[in-house]
């Protein structure tokens, strides 16, 4: 699933190359995704300017003057940008079709678990869609922090792993990212977040922030089908220290990095520098 790197480095690729730009026709290929298509949305977007394009969580927001246009790329989404005159035949799962400029964005979604959905600037903020209000802090946030982390687990007895993929505390760590930073903090992904002392999460912080940043330097992560706007996958995984390294030596200690499944994930750990 297109966690929040490989949804970063769409953001920014779809902002770069649309914003400021006027949609010039809206084509809708398939209707089905996780939620239906609005029969409507061709019709209330094509002809206004895209403001601007960023990102909240995983959900890509397409801000236009009487709304905004939320994307998530579900399991196996992404968009992909082609030029004028370099447009090449529209694949099978290439559902949407967004045009600006003379360029086409195309969203294509093999499984079809992702979302393209409308919400008016009458209905308010869009950062109170239900989709939205309940998501943790963005972890590149002022705010974000160990204090943030320590505060928001004292009553948590679930294990820290599976907190931070629930993204109610902070967003936008998936699997891998989450393996990845518990390995650098010398954190066991067991462990009970309650019972993470302060100065760890501060650790915890820091290496979710660094994490992160390396990895939309890399361009996300590819297991499946992500791929980035011009189709180059994600290269993260070529530099990982823990994550699919099961029985690899520990690049700080040498001991091998075991896996087990942790709520239906592989998960990587060190027995060694991640005690419980």
């Amino acid at each position: 699933m297109p966690e929040l790197p490989e949804v970063e480095v769409t953001a920014r690729a779809l902002a770069h190359r649309f914003d400021g730009r006027r949609v010039e026709a809206v084509r809708i290929h398939n209707r089905q995704l996780r939620w239906r298509i609005p029969k409507s949305l061709a019709a209330t977007v094509t002809g206004q300017c895209i403001e601007h394009i960023d990102r909240r969580g995983k959900y890509l927001l397409w801000h236009l003057a009487s709304g905004v246009l939320i994307s998530h790329l579900g399991m196996s989404g992404s968009w992909r940008i082609h030029e004028a005159g370099r447009w090449p035949p529209r694949q099978r799962h290439d559902h949407v079709e967004v045009e600006c400029d003379g360029a086409v964005a195309r969203l294509n979604d093999p499984r079809r678990f992702g979302a393209l959905l409308w919400h008016a600037a009458s209905s308010g903020d869009v950062l109170t869609h239900p989709l939205l209000a309940q998501l943790g802090i963005e972890p590149f946030d002022p705010r974000f922090g160990g204090d943030w982390l320590f505060a928001a687990t004292r009553a948590r007895r679930s294990a820290i792993k599976q907190v931070l993929l629930a993204g109610k505390t902070v967003v936008g760590i998936g699997n891998i990212y989450a393996t990845e930073c518990l390995f650098e903090a010398r954190i066991h992904p067991q462990t009970e977040a309650g019972r993470i002392a302060r100065l760890r999460y501060t650790r915890l912080a820091g290496a979710i922030r660094r994490v992160l940043t390396q990895a939309i330097a890399a361009g996300g992560s590819t297991l499946r089908d992500f791929t980035a706007t011009d189709g180059i996958e994600g290269r993260y995984t070529e530099f990982a220290q823990a994550y699919g390294r099961d029985g690899l030596p520990c690049p700080r200690c040498r001991t091998p990095i075991r896996r087990y499944v942790q709520g239906q994930r592989a998960t990587y750990f060190c027995p060694r520098c991640q005690r419980v």
